[in-house]
């Protein structure tokens, strides 16, 4: 059994432990909120520009914008599964628990995959730790930023994305592709590829839906001027939307790993109390009975 004096220290310790993972659970449990509220905020936009893409969109239409455009992989001297851009968007801090290793799973999975179909993957990494893992993976990088905090912007993403959507049209991209921790809950954020480019329609190939209606719209100018300008658009929302998902699935995930890690101090401490007692008590035992063995010694 350890001495007293050992297990006071061991004591102490937890309870600093202790006192710094609570602090930073209620740290995050503040950022999450907020981060929540931009999560939020952001979706009724995204639904709003597919909303009015979907009823915009034509096939017709579909062959004058390069970002509905679907890849040729049949071309000569192309590969059969073309260029594919992989954007990684990671965390930049650890103490987060499995979130950041079950990304890089994630796009473990995804490189993999696109090799396996003869695809040519350019990563593109956003976070500290993605970054990290690549470089001591010897995996060539395309591009990679570490300004992306809990508080992702809507120019950031446009900075991310603006230089694929151009590498896209030119076709020196086919698909343009983002993994990242969709936000459910602060419990659930399961990781996710997401393809933003070429631009699927959405509900463009819903059954009974007529190509082209527009809905109760009165378009001004034309519905190729309003598609011109709402499809990078709605690319750029793509990746915004992605980075604060990503941000507020961190901060969930922290605040889950730091409350699980106070908790688990505070049952440490009731063992350590409970063991320091019984020393404690046996000391005071061994202490009594050298005295009492003394005293019959001079008695003697």
């Amino acid at each position: 059994m350890a001495k007293p004096r050992e297990l006071r220290r061991r004591i102490k310790s937890v309870q600093s432990t202790r006192k710094i993972t609570k602090t930073m659970e209620l740290v995050a449990t503040s950022k999450l909120k907020r981060a929540q509220d931009r999560v939020i905020a952001a979706r009724p936009y995204a639904a709003a520009l597919a909303e009015v893409i979907a009823d915009l969109y034509a096939p017709d239409l579909a062959e004058r914008f390069p970002l509905l455009r679907q890849p040729k992989t049949t071309d000569p001297g192309r590969k059969p599964g073309g260029r594919v851009a992989l954007v990684v968007v990671t965390a930049n801090r650890g103490l987060c628990g499995a979130f950041t290793a079950t990304l890089l799973r994630e796009a473990r999975r995804r490189i993999e995959q696109l090799e396996g179909e003869g695809a040519t993957v350019d990563l593109h990494l956003i976070g500290k730790k993605g970054i990290t893992y690549f470089k001591f993976a010897k995996r060539p990088v395309a591009s990679q930023r570490i300004d992306v905090g809990d508080k992702p912007t809507a120019t950031q993403a446009a900075e991310v994305v603006t230089p694929l959507m151009a590498q896209f049209e030119s076709g020196a991209l086919d698909a343009v592709e983002v993994v990242f921790s969709q936000f459910k809950s602060a419990v659930s954020t399961p990781p996710t590829t997401l393809r933003v480019l070429p631009i699927s329609p959405p509900r463009a190939t819903d059954p009974g839906r007529k190509p082209g209606v527009a809905g109760n719209y009165i378009l001004k100018p034309s519905a190729e001027a309003i598609l011109e300008q709402l499809l990078p658009l709605y690319v750029r929302n793509q990746v915004y939307r992605a980075l604060v998902e990503t941000a507020a699935a961190f901060l969930g995930a922290q605040r889950t790993a730091m409350k699980n890690a106070t908790d688990n101090a505070g049952e440490m401490l009731d063992l350590l109390q409970r063991t320091y007692n019984r020393a404690r008590q046996a000391q005071i035992t061994q202490e009594l009975a050298e005295i009492v063995g003394g005293a019959e010694a001079l008695k003697g």
